[in-house]
């Protein structure tokens, strides 16, 4: 008995240390747990931008984008001047090329997301084509010197740079928005929020900065005896390998989730499985109602569910691309108009290229004008301003803003001279002689009017050819004699017929005058040298030979300014002119004179008028097509979010991107098919968007607004039994794809 209660109290005492002692270790435990969970939470405070919950990783994410969009708006909005001016392709095929370029890089985006969401994650993604697109910034920055081969290497490294910065662009444009948003914990959705804001000012203002500088690297800058697109391209890829650099010192920061599958290749293989299965399907088998219902076998309800309303969205898509090929020729045929017109503001004179700028700047304004005041006061109207309706809207300001384009044009071309067709030739005459003339060509009865010495030429006289060419006889009537001159024209040609008198003869001189005016905005002059020695003459960098007795040099450009002191040197003496403004787009023929005692006069004519359409003349139309974006474009993206499912936005933003791309491809087929005059080619286009407006419109009367959240209240059951099912099933057997919240962004 003694020996038993002895026993227990040993077992007692023995039950009272072990308790003792796990106590103890859970007490370690617990107290490792807390110094554990304690370290943890300093490690994210010490990732945290001061004390908020904004990790500070996004600051590298936010200082890559800005350097991204400063590289890509940077160069793109050279390209039309580049490909007219350095490698001297006509305004068709640069405009082609441009918009095939702009198309380019929204048809990579799907393929960027494809490799993100399926193979590397989002963060290699970024890295491996942030690499390609430096590649491509180098390439391209490479063709740009023209030392390096002839036009045809030039030409070879253009466009591959080209395509190597479409795919990096493209590529990264998925991943960078949606990296950057993965960077916070799901609670923070207003701090996730203010960083897509701040993520979009960032594009923004590399849009703005890169639009203002990179153009006046080009032209303000001067190497290899022009302008220097080589660091004007230099500094976009210097940016992006910034931008690079920027992103990968990140790195440790990060948080970097693995690849989770694409949606939109689930979508694809379901429509793919419907269309086969239904082909194979016998006519004994029931019908369906809907051809999606025949992935049933392989796929879920919900997910086929999910498909068709994304597919009644897409429906809606068809019309717009019609919008993007309006708004994508803001650096194309927009920036062709801007070199034919006044770019003098004063105190600065704009670069043609520069005025793409605008629509950053307005889209900033815009975007809380209209969200704060435009659509509130449509709403105390009393009017059910819907999405679709608000799209059409932005689709009808687009189409005024290419009839403001219009009315610009038909005004811009009545400086232009038109080139002449075949069968005619141009000519003017100028008539240096010191007395008045009377000119008859061949009974045309062309200038009736006696021409004055030394007057600006009247405008240029179509001379009807009988084919190719043409030799007329010119009667000249001075001074009561009659002097004849045999002269030969060629059609499609424009000249310049020069009379001075040869002591007591008038001679003629028949020169081919270059009639287009120059892509940069430059004006052209030539001299014309009625001296008895050679001069050679000094104007803006450029040397003009003339030889003696009525010499000619070639016509030249030389940048727009005054010349109150051009320098003219012959072998004995030197002498100082003034030939005042040289204007925009316009050409010269300059006479130097001798005069006693002046030494050497310049009598300038002008003979294609200045550009005299201000360029603030295009504030209007940029006006109208940056308010037509705020209406179509963020309530296009507003509207397809609502009417999709969370997992299926990728697959809208994917097809959305690809709205842009077709768009493009509109123009480049247009530019290069229809051949017509430029206003002619803007009326078409703004009829074309009204027209397809109306089908929009049309469309969406019809549509009916759904609610993607009551799927959750329709497959919920559905959801639970195929997870049984799903449960039942053998090791390697088939799983049907479910309705797994996905991550997958694009």
């Amino acid at each position: 008995m003694t020996e038993s209660l002895g026993h227990r109290t040993k077992l007692s005492q023995s039950h009272q240390l072990a308790e003792w002692i796990y106590r103890r270790i859970i007490m370690l435990v617990n107290m490792e747990s807390i110094h554990l969970e304690v370290l943890i939470r300093l490690a994210s405070l010490l990732q945290k931008l001061c004390g908020t919950n904004y990790p500070v990783s996004i600051a590298f994410i936010v200082v890559n984008e800005f350097c991204e969009r400063f590289s890509y708006y940077g160069m793109k909005a050279l390209l039309t001047l580049y490909f007219m001016n350095y490698l001297h392709w006509d305004k068709n095929l640069s405009t082609v090329v441009y918009h095939a370029f702009s198309s380019l890089c929204y048809f990579t985006p799907v393929l960027g997301a494809i490799i993100a969401d399926s193979w590397l994650g989002k963060f290699r993604t970024i890295i491996y084509l942030s690499i390609v697109y430096v590649i491509g910034h180098v390439v391209k920055s490479v063709g740009a010197i023209p030392t390096l081969g002839d036009n045809t290497m030039h030409v070879v490294l253009s466009l591959t740079g080209l395509v190597l910065i479409a795919i990096g662009t493209g590529g990264i444009k998925p991943c960078v928005s949606a990296f950057g948003g993965d960077q916070f914990e799901e609670e923070h959705v207003e701090e996730r929020r203010k960083f897509f804001s701040i993520f979009y000012m960032s594009i923004n203002a590399g849009s703005v900065l890169s639009t203002i500088i990179t153009p006046i690297l080009r032209g303000d800058v001067q190497c290899f005896e022009g302008d220097c697109y080589a660091l004007a391209f230099g500094v976009p890829a210097a940016l992006m390998l910034i931008a690079l650099v920027v992103f990968i010192a990140g790195s440790s920061l990060y948080k970097k989730s693995p690849p989770e599958g694409n949606v939109l290749l689930d979508v694809c293989r379901c429509m793919v499985f419907a269309v086969k299965n239904r082909w194979r399907s016998s006519k004994t088998d029931p019908k369906r109602a809907h051809w999606l219902d025949w992935a049933e076998e392989k796929f879920s309800k919900r997910l086929i569910q999910e498909i068709k309303m994304v597919l009644r969205v897409l429906l809606l898509y068809i019309p717009l691309p019609m919008f993007w090929a309006l708004f994508d020729q803001q650096g194309s045929r927009w920036t062709l108009q801007a070199t034919r017109m006044n770019l003098d503001f004063g105190p600065f004179v704009l670069k043609p290229d520069q005025m793409q700028m605008l629509n950053a700047l307005l889209i900033l304004v815009f975007i809380p004008i209209f969200d704060m005041g435009v659509y509130p006061l449509i709403g105390l109207c009393k009017i059910n301003f819907t999405p679709l309706k608000k799209m059409a809207a932005g689709m009808i300001l687009a189409a005024l803003a290419f009839v403001a384009a219009t009315i610009v044009e038909v005004n811009v071309i009545k400086t232009v001279v038109e080139a002449p067709p075949a069968g005619q030739s141009l000519l003017q005459i100028l008539n240096l002689a010191d007395g008045e003339v009377r000119v008859t060509i061949s009974e045309t009865g062309l200038f009736p009017e006696p021409i004055k010495p030394y007057e600006d030429p009247w405008e240029y006289q179509r001379l009807p050819l009988n084919g190719i060419s043409q030799n007329h006889t010119v009667k000249i009537k001075y001074d009561a004699v009659d002097f004849n001159c045999v002269l030969s024209f060629h059609e499609q040609k424009a000249y310049s017929l020069i009379l001075h008198k040869d002591i007591a003869n008038i001679e003629c001189k028949l020169v081919e005058d270059l009639i287009e005016k120059s892509e940069k905005g430059d004006a052209f002059v030539r001299f014309v040298n009625a001296n008895n020695e050679g001069l050679n003459v000094t104007v803006g960098g450029q040397d003009f030979q003339v030889a003696p007795a009525y010499g000619i040099s070639p016509s030249k450009s030389v940048m727009r300014a005054q010349y109150s002191d051009v320098k003219c040197m012959s072998d004995q003496n030197q002498y100082s002119l003034d030939l005042g403004l040289l204007d925009f787009g316009a050409s010269y023929t300059v006479i130097l004179d001798p005069q006693i005692p002046n030494g050497l006069v310049a009598r300038k004519m002008e003979d294609v008028h200045a550009n005299n359409v201000h360029i603030a003349w295009q504030v209007p139309q940029y006006a109208l097509i940056t308010a037509g974006e705020v209406m179509f474009s963020i309530t296009g993206l507003e509207f397809s979010y609502s009417q999709a499912p969370a997992n299926m936005k990728s697959v809208l933003q994917a097809v959305w991107l690809m709205t842009v791309a077709f768009g493009n491809v509109i123009v480049l087929i247009v530019a290069e098919g229809a051949g017509l005059q430029q206003w002619v080619e803007f009326v078409l286009f703004a009829a074309l968007l009204v027209a397809v407006c109306l089908i929009f419109s049309i469309m969406g009367h019809f549509y009916t607004y759904v609610n993607p959240d009551r799927l959750d209240e329709m497959f919920s059951e559905d959801t639970i039994d195929d997870n049984e099912k799903n449960s039942k099933r053998h090791p390697g057997e088939e799983v049907p794809l479910k309705n797994v919240a996905r991550n997958t962004k694009i």
